[in-house]
């Protein structure tokens, strides 16, 4: 008998530890620091945070509605429910109450939300100017540029690229392949390879950016841009600032949305923007084809006056 309670203490950590090893380190840090502030929340008010129930989360999601965005409310509620599984509880968050509330929210308030902006072909172009303009230490130069011609061409995630490695990067007459070993929609860590061509301007050219960053640099083992995610942002609201841009309106995704934005613009095909961002639903990706049309496919176009 105290074997087999045993074994089943050791499935239950093991289980739990699974759990844990499903989400990235970042996405568990960002589940506990969404989770804490719900946690704060109910200890003010003398309410149970874990396990919780229903009623309790409805009322923090009415309580943080008077001061953030509906998208915020519904990674909460995800943060929630996640923690709540990790510790072995179950909370129905499509519970009627939760749901409701959201809804009234959503009408009250209203879901969109104004996003970054995306750095498109022409803020690219003078971001890079910048870089040639105002930086002054020549390493730096040639780290910025790499960073930000690959970030965009490869409609790279943050997180993504800052892990690539040495050993994840190969040249080919094309162009250069770069492997992606986990990403935020790849949890199990299948990999993707993205495939990015020599451009036709050297100047903007992603493929020979890196290339003159890796031949500088002699590395040869571990990470390509050894930096932190928040540098990226960084490193975008520099350069926006500098070239005469606004640096509030910018982000560490606006790379990305860029990517995705200018390919739709100049007529590439869902599937083929998805090949390269990884995105494995069509909502964004159409999100950003419909921008990239407001103007192409405006009916305006017909008039002529």
């Amino acid at each position: 008998m105290n074997e087999l309670i045993t074994d089943i203490k050791s499935l239950e950590l093991e289980t739990l530890k699974n759990l844990k090893n499903s989400k990235s380190a970042n996405t568990l840090r960002a589940y506990k620091a969404d989770f804490k502030d719900f946690a704060v929340f109910c200890t003010k008010n003398g309410l149970n945070s874990l396990p919780t129930d229903p009623k309790i989360l409805s009322l923090y999601l009415t309580h943080l509605s008077a001061t953030s965005k509906f998208s915020t409310l519904k990674r909460r509620i995800a943060s929630i429910s996640v923690i709540h599984k990790i510790k072995g509880h179950y909370l129905d968050t499509k519970h009627p109450i939760i749901m409701e509330n959201l809804h009234g929210i959503k009408r009250v308030k209203g879901s969109n939300q104004k996003a970054k902006k995306p750095i498109l072909i022409n803020e690219l172009k003078l971001i890079i100017n910048a870089i040639d303009e105002f930086n002054k230490q020549e390493i730096r130069k040639i780290r910025d540029k790499a960073i930000i011609l690959i970030g965009f061409s490869g409609g790279f995630r943050r997180s993504e690229l800052v892990n690539f490695e040495y050993d994840d990067v190969e040249f080919v007459n094309e162009g250069v392949k770069i492997y992606i070993k986990r990403s935020k929609t790849d949890q199990s860590g299948e990999g993707m390879t993205k495939a990015i061509p020599y451009f036709e301007n050297k100047s903007f050219c992603p493929v020979l950016s890196l290339h003159n960053w890796l031949n500088k640099t002699k590395i040869k083992s571990g990470k390509v841009f050894d930096i932190s995610d928040k540098s990226i942002a960084l490193i975008i609201k520099k350069y926006t600032s500098l070239c005469g841009l606004d640096p509030n309106r910018y982000s560490g995704h606006s790379l990305r949305s860029g990517f995705a934005t200018s390919t739709a613009e100049s007529g590439a095909e869902e599937r083929n923007i998805m090949a390269m961002t990884g995105h494995k639903t069509t909502q964004m990706v159409r999100r950003y084809i419909q921008e990239a049309n407001l103007f192409k496919n405006n009916a305006l176009n017909k008039i002529k006056i």
